[in-house]
């Protein structure tokens, strides 16, 4: 099937009593016995529950995995995989990352025995020199958060590989429409749900795709365990906006396609971080593992030409606020929001400035949001 069609339908068909052509909602905490050691599939929601099962074969179908987990962030989607590390373990993330993970990577996982080195990964040579007899996990993030630097799937993966590594592909960004890891050699694929594959802001939410049933079995394991699996209801929120993710996406990218090319070249405008734009250097790798550009933009204000906060102040339709990926516009300053846990450090080295807005495009008339820009821009 195609992934519009499979969007639509996987993971849907589940009422055999009524047929009815929504999955129904399972919001019980608990699922009694028949007898002791003879139940329906289902003993308690923590560790199982039909809706969640039925968004999980959702989101394992449409990223070409072996199995899902949903979880009920996506910082808990990323957390319960760095679980398959153990104490003396070496990991190896991207300087460039969301904040969040950063945050995870430098701050929680040394205390828990786990290293982790940060490397410019678009530099294939950075990423073999940092891999040690220790280095257990690979973590990619393809388009970067917040400037959208492109990691060459196929070449990171293979160094892990090389050394018996797991690879991690966060794909929040491109969601499975716009990008499938699973196809270069991924180990697995995580997502925060909330973002594009629920896409309506109403929800929180992420997922852990897997390659493998092995994989499956351990990763299954880990977030029962950990107790960060998504409630029902959540699960059926993110399961009824994928149904849409197709259409969504297409009208993302060709609204932050229009505001891409309005915002390059802008006398008020440093520069604009868009991989739809023949100035992104990626472009090679682009057209490889990338069926699209995405709804996500970045770029740096003139700061001497135009004053931040009358910028936002000034900018209609655009709510500024973290997250991304909903029908609205969002647009956030990553120094001193998204990624300020970085710290100054961490901000410089990833190439992250006091200048840098990130922008998450909706489905509105792309002309009534270049409109805006053009008004706030002027000062």
């Amino acid at each position: 099937m195609d992934i519009r069609t499979k969007a639509v339908h996987t993971g849907v068909y589940k009422d055999k009593s009524y047929n009815s052509v929504t999955t129904p909602i399972y919001p019980s905490s608990t699922f009694y016995f028949d007898k002791i050691g003879q139940n329906k599939g289902y003993d308690y929601t923590r560790s199982g529950n039909p809706t969640r099962d039925a968004l999980e074969e959702n989101l394992a179908d449409l990223e070409g995995g072996a199995g899902a987990s949903a979880t009920c962030t996506g910082m808990g989607a990323i957390t319960a995989t760095t679980f398959f590390l153990k104490s003396g373990d070496h990991l190896v993330a991207g300087d460039d990352i969301y904040g969040g993970t950063y945050r995870l990577f430098k701050q929680v996982l040394p205390g828990m025995g786990v290293d982790v080195s940060f490397v410019n990964m678009r530099d294939l040579a950075a990423v073999k020199a940092a891999v040690t007899p220790k280095t257990r996990m690979v973590w990619i993030e393809t388009p970067s958060n917040p400037l959208l630097n492109i990691v060459d799937l196929e070449g990171v993966i293979a160094v892990a590989k090389a050394n018996s590594c797991l690879s991690v592909v966060d794909n929040t960004f491109m969601s499975p429409y716009f990008q499938q890891p699973f196809q270069f050699g991924a180990d697995m694929v995580v997502h925060s749900t909330t973002k594009y594959l629920n896409g309506h802001s109403d929800v929180v939410g992420g997922a852990i795709v897997y390659a493998s049933e092995e994989i499956a079995e351990r990763g299954k394991w880990l977030v029962n365990a950990l107790g960060v699996s998504q409630s029902p209801y959540d699960a059926w929120l993110v399961l009824r906006g994928v149904k849409t993710l197709a259409v969504r996406m297409e009208a993302h990218q060709a609204n932050a396609q229009a505001v891409a090319e309005f915002l390059d070249g802008h006398p008020h405008v440093k520069k604009v971080y868009y991989p739809g734009l023949p100035s992104h250097p990626g472009q090679e790798l682009i057209k490889k593992q990338m069926t699209g550009f995405g709804g996500m933009l970045s770029f740096e204000l003139d700061t001497s030409k135009v004053d931040r906060d009358n910028f936002f102040a000034n900018l209609e339709y655009f709510c500024l606020a973290e997250s991304l990926g909903g029908i609205e516009s969002l647009i956030e300053h990553p120094w001193l929001m998204s990624h300020s846990s970085m710290g100054e450090e961490g901000l410089k080295k990833s190439g992250i400035t006091d200048e840098t807005i990130r922008v998450s495009i909706g489905i509105e008339a792309a002309a009534d949001l270049i409109a805006a820009f053009d008004k706030a821009l002027k000062g």
